[in-house]
């Protein structure tokens, strides 16, 4: 038992290891530092908000070996550590991931919390859809933030809409979200819905072959999306206003490949929404400016 570390030795440890070791952090944490504590909290059970005055307790042997094992696969593999624990946070929930998906991470959290005020009125939405909706969760985080809203999440990937499944069951709204396999809007006829969002698969062919390790154990149809990462955005903005009610609103995100939109399609009016964090990357239209 003396040789057992308390929490905050063991977050020190990892920290130490994992800023040695050449990772990259782009997958809800930021640094060594906060992956060493979502790691040791998350296989201990722990909420994130413990009280300090408990860090100095000592970690059990069972808990030490398994932080240790996955803190040493995350090392030598590189895997994102939401797949090692199979879980995610987006917009203050908890998501089951794995590499079926995406890994939650879209700047969409904060425009969602906001119920994407005011850039559309809240308590007139009653129909969403959620286009390459992955693991579900900006769907599911839309349901919490929109009460009264139902959702169409659609995605062509069967094993990422088994995986959104599982969280719509997980959260129990299976009543207002109904998940549909669809090349983008192919399955929908007839549809039409107040707000249509997506975080689409936006990765230019440039930086495909320049992404860190971590990159390459999330599937490639949700990253990239030809030469220059906007197939799949187009492809949007080609059909989106037959979709969309007249007072309708779009918000997609495209990261960095903004500028590449712009230029393509100079008559569109686009509106980039300022994200507090200071990220950048999603537009607004409205069904008035797609027609």
């Amino acid at each position: 038992m003396e040789n057992l570390p308390t929490l905050i030795e063991l977050i020190d440890q990892i920290t130490q290891q994992f800023s040695e070791s050449n990772l990259y952090f782009g997958h809800g944490t930021e640094n060594a530092g906060d992956e060493a504590f979502f790691l040791v909290f998350q296989v201990c059970g722990l909420p994130f908000d413990t009280d300090e005055a408990l860090w100095n307790q000592l970690v059990t042997p069972e808990k030490l070996q398994r932080i240790q094992q996955l803190a040493q696969q995350r090392i030598r593999q590189k895997i994102p550590l939401s797949y090692l624990l199979n879980e995610a946070w987006f917009s203050g929930l908890k998501f089951y991931v794995d590499q079926r998906v995406l890994v939650p991470r879209s700047p969409f959290a904060e425009l969602i919390q906001m119920q994407f005020e005011p850039w559309v009125d809240s308590g007139k939405i009653l129909r969403v859809l959620d286009l390459c909706t992955g693991s579900g969760c900006m769907a599911i985080a839309t349901a919490y933030a929109l009460p009264n809203v139902h959702i169409d999440a659609v995605d062509i990937s069967k094993d990422a809409l088994a995986v959104a499944k599982r969280n719509v069951t997980d959260h129990l709204l299976q009543d207002r979200i109904r998940l549909i396999e669809s090349d983008v809007f192919s399955a929908l006829s007839g549809q039409r819905y107040d707000l249509i969002i997506s975080n689409p698969p936006y990765v230019d062919a440039a930086d495909m072959s320049d992404l860190p390790a971590e990159y390459r154990h999330e599937p490639e149809i949700g990253l990239s999306s030809g030469s220059d990462g906007l197939d799949i955005t187009k492809h949007i903005l080609r059909e989106a206003k037959h979709y969309l009610t007249p007072k309708g609103a779009l918000l997609v995100e495209v990261g960095n490949s903004f500028p590449a939109l712009e230029a393509q399609f100079p008559e569109l009016p686009f509106t980039w929404i300022e994200i507090s964090s200071g990220e950048d990357g999603i537009f607004l239209l409205y069904c008035k400016d797609l027609t």
